[in-house]
Formats: structure tokens, C-alpha cells, sequence
């Protein structure tokens, strides 16, 4: 398994095994998970500040789905690639939310798991992705069906970076992996139908066009920003 390799797939596949040297006050996501709620809230302050946006919870959904992707992306990535991947233990993945990929993230562990569905749903999405969607809706008011709409979108969002990476690389075996993976991913209750269709379309809004000047992402539910919120009807996948 090669971190370095899987890590030039894309800065959110990235994944140190040491502090960065630039230093940061990371600390393992378990604390976070277990309730030290501060270095969460203060991310989403700073997404939110950052984008302008009008609601607090908009900044917390922009930040969860970034959070999101990285820790699909450097699971999916090495288990595509190797056939293994790292595992990811909350109590060994250290996170400093004032920084951006790959500097965010760095692992202190060494084990490692087989690239099976099973394994990869228990290492992020029930270690990782329901602890805290639990401590986002701690910290303010979000919705189950929007934290898991961004869990399945940086799913599909992952798969589609480490496919373009795969074929550019002549490695379509890691390409059949990762599809045959996250197909098994999505069918799970809490994923499935939050992306559909053959390109993945997500099923529910992440709240970013309703920053200044934010748009729709390229996988949004929606043709055109609505006028008034997510009360506007989606259109089919």
C-alpha cells in the first residue's frame, strides 16, 4: 500500500503519516466525537465566514461534505488501488480544522483492512461519518437526510475523481474496484438514493448556492437555484 501514490490521485486522497511540518493543533477526531465540540465549531465559523454565508448551518454543510470527502477519498483511494487500505481508527486520525487538504489530515496508526465493502463502511461511514454528523447536530440544527445527501455526494464525488485518475493512469482495474465498491456503499439505508442515476446526481441540496455569488455544484439536484430554499422541487435524476 502507497500512501504517496494513492495521495497523487487528488489533495483529498492525501494522507500523511506525521504532523505536517507546518505544524497545527490537530488532535484525534475521537476527541471530537466524544463531545470537544470547540475545534468543529470553529471550523464551521470559518467556512462560514469565509463564504458569507447567511446561515450558519450552510457553512456547517459546506464544511461536513469537505470532511466527508477526505475521509472517503483516502479510504477508497488506497483500497482501489492495493486491495487494502489504512484503517483509519477515530482514536489515530489527527484533525486540525483550520487547515485545508492534505494538512488537515495525518494517521498515527499502522493497521490496515481488506477492500471490502463491509470493512470500508465500518472504517468511515460508522467510525467516522455517523459520530459526527452526531456532533454537528450538537453544535446547531442540520438535517439527517442533508449530512447523509453530502456523505453520498463526496462518495460519488471520490469515485469520480479516482476513475479520471485510474484510466489516465491505465489502471482500470482500480477503476472496476472503486465503481463495484461504491455501488455496495450506496446501497446502504443511510446512502441509498442520496445520489442517482449513471452520473450520480445527488439527491438533496448541500445549501452552497446560497452564499454570495456560490452557484450549484456540478453534481446538484437542482437545474437552477431556487428562489426560496430547498422548498423548490427537484428535478428528476
Amino acid at each position: 500500500m502507497d500512501l504517496v501514490e494513492s495521495g497523487s490521485v487528488g489533495g483529498f486522497f492525501a494522507l500523511r503519516t506525521a504532523p505536517p511540518e507546518t505544524g497545527g493543533a490537530h488532535l484525534p477526531l475521537a476527541r471530537i466525537y466524544a463531545g470537544e465540540g470547540g475545534p468543529l465549531a470553529a471550523r464551521v465559523d470559518r467556512v462560514a465566514a469565509r463564504l458569507g454565508a447567511p446561515e450558519r448551518r450552510v457553512g456547517a454543510s459546506v464544511a461536513h461534505l469537505g470532511l466527508a470527502a477526505r475521509l472517503w477519498s483516502t479510504a477508497l483511494g488506497p483500497a482501489a488501488l492495493y486491495g487494502r487500505f489504512p484503517g483509519l481508527d477515530p482514536a489515530e486520525l489527527y484533525w486540525d480544522g483550520a487547515l485545508t487538504s492534505p494538512d488537515d489530515l495525518w494517521w498515527a496508526g499502522s493497521a490496515t483492512r481488506p477492500a471490502t465493502a463491509a470493512d470500508l463502511r465500518a472504517a468511515v461511514q460508522e467510525a467516522h461519518l455517523a459520530p459526527l454528523h452526531a456532533a454537528l447536530r450538537r453544535d446547531g440544527r442540520m438535517a439527517p437526510r442533508l449530512l447523509w445527501g453530502n456523505a453520498g455526494s463526496a462518495l460519488a464525488g471520490a469515485l469520480r475523481e479516482l476513475t479520471r485518475w485510474a484510466r489516465a493512469h491505465g489502471r482500470p482495474d482500480a477503476a472496476d474496484r472503486a465503481a463495484a465498491l461504491v455501488a455496495e456503499l450506496l446501497d446502504h439505508p443511510d446512502l441509498a438514493g442520496t445520489v442517482r442515476g449513471p452520473r450520480l446526481r445527488r439527491a438533496s441540496c448541500c445549501l452552497y448556492y446560497r452564499c454570495p455569488g456560490g452557484g450549484l455544484c456540478g453534481d446538484c439536484v437542482f437545474d437552477h437555484a431556487p428562489r426560496t430554499g430547498l422548498e423548490a422541487r427537484p428535478p428528476a435524476p
